[in-house]
């Protein structure tokens, strides 16, 4: 397994499915790293340790954390809603914040604005390169300018993630531009 591939499978299991390789995630999303590489090795994924390792060390998007003992590991972000509980403390968000998205859904978003949709928060970025990465993705990237501190100023709460992400509930389309 490429480790690009190792790092797309874990955040598929981390975020949407550990049931899918029969493994079980606490409330704050952490797994067992050998629980992991059991159950993907047993659902004929070659993964190891080392891999998994690899995946939460590299990269610069961050998208896992290792526990202090390195026996455990859990997605920061990106959960689907029923998976796991994670709390994070409000912060005052920059001015502008970014979003990254494919054309093909800017209808949608400039009727009905950002949405989480499957997962608990929207994901922001704080700049606009990391943005445009992002909405490469999904297809032809687009970039959308969040007015992320009027949102604040009009009580929106907005949370950092330890990897760098900006999180929110939503952004209603009158903070959109771009």
């Amino acid at each position: 397994m490429t480790p690009e591939d190792a790092s797309k499978f874990i955040a598929y299991v981390l975020r949407h499915a550990p049931e899918s390789i029969g493994l079980r995630l606490d409330m704050q999303g952490w797994a067992s790293i050998d629980a992991l590489v059991t159950g993907a090795v047993g659902g004929g994924r070659d993964l190891t340790v080392a891999d998994v390792v690899r995946a939460a060390d590299s990269g610069v998007k961050k998208r896992y954390e290792l526990s202090i003992d390195g026996q455990r590991i859990r997605a920061l972000q990106g959960h689907s809603t029923l998976q796991v509980s994670r709390s994070f403390e409000a912060a005052v968000p920059p001015a502008l914040l970014f979003h990254g998205t494919a054309t093909r859904f800017l209808d949608a978003i400039r009727e009905q604005g950002l949405l989480p949709g499957s997962r608990q928060h929207v994901h922001l970025s704080a700049d606009e390169a990391t943005a445009v990465q992002v909405g490469q993705r999904h297809g032809r990237a687009h970039v959308l300018e969040v007015d992320a501190g009027r949102m604040h100023a009009l009580g929106h709460a907005f949370h950092r993630a330890e990897n760098g992400v900006w999180l929110t509930g939503a952004v209603p389309p009158e903070f959109l531009s771009g």
